[in-house]
This record gives structure tokens, sequence and C-alpha cells, in this order.
């Protein structure tokens, strides 16, 4: 019977994201290997395609495997693909309860070590220990290894080097013309100490058109708040428009992503959407740190923006108050400090 490893990861888009250029390595090195990814149904996506011998499995773990016997139900719905071995890249309740049901039916299983002390000591009060820890991707390497799968990182993009097919999109995306500069900025985080205000990031859109007067900015966001500072933007600015209502798909973003010259992003999902098409980012970090070890994949550690303040990182997802109250360590950051990395980048 051929060998069938089981990789585990809920979570939101950025951690899920992560693992795409690991999962892809793995199979490409391994082309005997089957492997079946467990993850939210958003996921699928970013998997299907990636390698024929890589298939994707979804979990509503919230409606349909809800619970303890929803988590049961899934378990007998694994076991019935003939799993050899179980990866956790996630390590929390529900993956330690699937993990507990392959261990007691003497599966291979290894899990993801998440290097929770070192995180602590970077972002406590006092003290902090500044040290690059473990990145997200040598942790699921790590895990892969235990299972007996050394792999080696070479992931690319999810698209060939002339990236995604702007046919496929919609007509208002057109043909990119060689003269311009085609910008992206995904502007929003899933937390408050993630996200630059939103009057500096306009100062940043206003000296992008100022410098490159034929450069297309594309906005990247979801509903509610960030629809409406999005449409009020491109309202505003001809050279803008709200890329994600014209697409309506992560398919779709994930293409056009594939032929921008430079992503402005939060540390966010953006950040790693844009990281698996290999595109460049200029990353803005407020409470967070590129130390807790989720940068992009392959982003170039001199793209990142953030502030050395005594008091900074205070948190390792951005979900904790300020501490200060005036969120400075994004404030602070001046407009001109994002556009110099930009030009950087794009000359």
């Amino acid at each position: 019977m051929k060998d069938h490893l089981l990789i585990i990861r809920f979570s939101a888009l950025g951690d899920v994201a992560m693992a795409v250029p690991v999962v892809a390595s793995l199979a490409r090195q391994y082309p005997d290997l089957r492997v079946t990814v467990l993850s939210k149904p958003f996921a699928r996506v970013l998997f299907e395609g990636l390698a024929p011998n890589v298939g994707f499995m979804a979990a509503d773990v919230k409606k349909e495997y809800a619970g303890l016997r929803g988590m049961n139900a899934l378990y007998r719905r694994l076991v019935a693909k003939n799993i050899t071995a179980v990866a956790d890249f996630h390590n929390i309740l529900r993956s330690n309860y699937l993990r507990l049901r392959f261990n007691l039916g003497r599966f291979r299983v290894a899990h993801i070590d998440k290097h929770r002390r070192g995180k602590q000591l970077l972002t406590r009060c006092n003290d902090k220990v500044m040290v690059q820890q473990p990145t997200a991707f040598k942790n699921y390497l790590d895990v892969l290894a235990r299972l007996g799968y050394t792999v080696e990182p070479t992931f690319i993009s999810v698209f060939p080097p002339e990236g995604g097919n702007l046919r496929l999109l919609p007509n208002i995306i057109g043909e990119k013309k060689k003269f311009q500069q085609w910008i992206g900025i995904a502007p929003f985080a899933a937390h408050k100490g993630k996200i630059y205000p939103v009057e500096n990031m306009e100062k940043v859109i206003a000296q992008l058109i100022q410098r490159h007067p034929s450069c297309r900015i594309f906005l990247f966001g979801g509903g509610g708040k960030e629809k409406t500072v999005l449409d009020g933007w491109v309202r505003k600015y001809s050279n803008c428009l709200n890329a994600s209502a014209v697409l309506g798909s992560l398919k779709k973003e994930l293409i056009l992503m594939s032929h921008l010259n430079v992503m402005i992003s939060m540390d966010s999902g953006n950040m790693h959407l844009a990281s698996l098409t290999a595109t460049p980012v200029v990353s803005v970090w407020g409470a967070t740190h590129p130390f807790a070890g989720f940068m992009g994949w392959r982003q170039n550690p001199d793209n990142a923006i953030g502030l050395n303040l005594p008091c900074r990182p205070c948190s390792v997802y951005g979900n904790k108050p300020c501490l200060r109250g005036d969120y400075a360590c994004l404030k602070n950051i001046s407009p001109e400090m994002i556009l110099e990395k930009v030009m950087k980048v794009i000359g």
C-alpha cells in the first residue's frame, strides 16, 4: 500500500498559506507519497492543483464536525482514506484530539513545536530577548522530518514564471502594459495592533501616484468598514481599483498578485498570499515582529518596516491592547518610510 500522509492545519488564512511551500516541496520530492491536507473549506484553492499527489479535505469544525461527536465522525472519515502517517501542523485542541485517536490506532504521528517560550521572552514587557524564532516553515519541515520525510524547501510560486493567466480575470483588470507599475495595497489585518492608520496609507497612495502617474494600484480587503475605506480611495484616485470587490475569489486574487511589481501589506494573510506568487512585499509591522517567525515565504527582511521601541513587540499575533494606548509602533511610521522601501523595489 502506498504511504498516505495526512497534514492537519486549520487556523487563519496566513497560517494555512505558510504550509503551501512546504507541502509543494514535499510532494515534488516524494512523488510516490500520497498527501491529504485537512483544513477549513476556504483553503481548498491553495492546495488543489498544487501537485498531482496532493489532495485536499475540507472540514468545517464549527458546524459539520463540531464537538466531540463531530471529531469522532471526522476521524472515521480520515481512517477510511487509508492514512499511514499524520503530521499535525497546528497543535490545538481539535488536532490534538485527532492525534490522540491516531496514536491509539498505532499510526505514525508527529506534531509541531510552536516554541512558545521563545515567543514569550520576545514579547514580554521587560527585558525582551530579541532573538529570531524558528519560522513557521521550519517548524512544519521539522514535523515532516520526524516522520521520516526530509524536505529541501524548493518552492518558488504557485504559478509558472510568467505568472497566472490574466485572461481569466474580469475585463476591468486588462493586460499589463510594459510601462506600467502594478502595485498592490492590503491595508488591513485581523487585529488593530497590525493595522497602519488609513489616513497615512492614503498619503502613501497619493505620493505613489505623484511619482508614478501611470501606475495602477490594486486594493485588497474584506467587507464592511474595509470596503467603505477602499471604495472611498477608488472614488478619489482614478489609479485605484478595489480588486477584492471586482475579483470575488481567492484564486483570482492570486492570479492578479502574481503580476504585481510590489505588494504593500501588513503582517497579514495578504503578505503570505503575495509571497506564494513570488511577488516582493513591503510589509508593515506594528505590535508584531518578524522575529516571531511569520515573515512571508522568501521575502527580503530589508523590505519589512518596524520601529525600534522598548515595548515592541508586545504580541505574537497583534491581538493584545496597546500598553502605551497610542499604537505608536504604527502611527509613528511615516508614509515616506513605506514609500522609500517601495521605490527600492520598483525603481
